[in-house]
């Protein structure tokens, strides 16, 4: 079992973050990898790495993914997509996300992936999915048998810039009753609108899988237009530029106003869910209009609009970050307090990719969870 991440304490009420329960849904498996995990991999696939130990490269890591724009952040993903080739890799990486995550408090969790990009050394589609799925089986294992319990869905990932996203979302219903719960398309957002995968989605549609849509971070209104239209997204991810729709101008001295733009405007009545991940944002320029510090994230606007905000990490190594770290920073920029996070609990599982009734009962553990601490 991985070692506990560090803890951080609300202020004021001393409250443990980390004990909170937790959901998490925007976390990419080839993002959360363990620094030592990558080393021993690459050297049983003879792959050269930027550094030789784990706190270097964990170091080189974050570093080369605070950017400023996503497309250098993705090349980060060269190296632990690298030694994720194998079955043996994939379920290793998939138990250990597990722990990682129970280790951070979650109860819930949305792990996406793609496929697609783990046949180099002779994996099928399928065979991958099967390999990731029997490391979570054996990650939920062992934090039960620690005295934990968590779960764990998959959202299967296609990639906007290729060409295969509608044998991606067969792949994905093919696979519903063996641990997948919806689909996501991720990659490089500028360019490749979603009405590209057109076919994908309205397979999808027809199947009834649920669909978040990677938008609103390195493109805008245009890219969560056409995730509503084209992918009948229900969430999406990061969709913090969003923000560039909404208008806020003064009446007097004492009164401001704000008006929605239409997309703005649909998103919030809808209660379609915003993945939002503060520290990723941050270094791949998604938030770039309003600033390049916390302070200076839409978050607390879209919250205090009554957006539906989750908090999420999208790729834990890369930001050198834990759901935790994430709702810290948030609370020390804004000044939330419990209330403020159980708000963002209970809004993901609100959004989680379940049937009505174990989202229910996910609330419940939120509420039981907080009420406690």
């Amino acid at each position: 079992m991985n070692t506990s991440p560090e803890d951080y304490l609300l202020p004021g009420a001393g409250t443990s973050i980390n004990a909170l329960p937790k959901i998490s849904l925007h976390d990419h498996l080839d993002g959360g990898l363990r620094p030592q995990t990558i080393i021993e991999l690459a050297d049983a696939v003879g792959l050269a790495l930027p550094a030789t130990d784990a706190r270097s490269l964990g170091s080189w890591f974050s570093a080369q993914a605070d950017s400023g724009t996503l497309v250098d952040y993705l090349k980060t993903f060269d190296v632990t997509v690298g030694v994720m080739q194998t079955r043996e890799a994939l379920v290793r990486v998939a138990r250990e996300f597990v722990e990682d995550l129970d280790a951070d408090g979650v109860i819930y969790g949305e792990i996406r992936w793609a496929p697609e990009q783990h046949l180099a050394r002779g994996l099928t589609l399928d065979q991958s999915v099967e390999a990731v799925q029997e490391g979570i089986e054996a990650g939920i294992a062992l934090v039960a048998g620690a005295g934990s319990r968590i779960r764990i869905g998959q959202l299967i990932t296609a990639m906007r810039h290729a060409e295969r996203s509608l044998e991606i979302a067969e792949l994905a219903v093919r696979h519903r009753s063996n641990g997948v719960v919806g689909f996501d398309i991720a990659g490089a957002e500028l360019g490749f609108p979603a009405h590209h995968h057109r076919d994908a989605f309205d397979f999808l549609a027809n199947a009834f899988l649920p669909v978040t849509v990677h938008a609103g971070e390195a493109d805008g209104l245009e890219s969560i237009r056409g995730a509503l239209y084209d992918g009948r997204a229900l969430r999406l991810g990061h969709g913090v530029r969003l923000a560039e729709e909404i208008v806020i101008g003064r009446e007097d001295a004492e009164n401001t106003y704000v008006t929605l733009g239409p997309v703005a405007q649909w998103v919030r009545d809808r209660e379609i869910a915003l993945e939002l991940s503060p520290s990723s944002n941050l270094q791949t320029g998604a938030i770039a209009a309003w600033g390049a510090d916390l302070l200076d994230h839409p978050f607390d606007l879209l919250y205090q609009l009554g957006f539906r905000v989750t908090v999420n990490t999208d790729n834990r190594l890369m930001s050198s970050t834990t759901l935790t770290q994430e709702l810290a920073l948030l609370s020390d920029a804004f000044g939330y307090d419990i209330d403020d996070l159980e708000v963002f609990q209970l809004n993901a599982a609100q959004a989680a990719f379940l049937p009505l009734d174990e989202r229910e009962e996910l609330a419940d553990a939120i509420v039981a969870g907080f009420e406690s601490a």
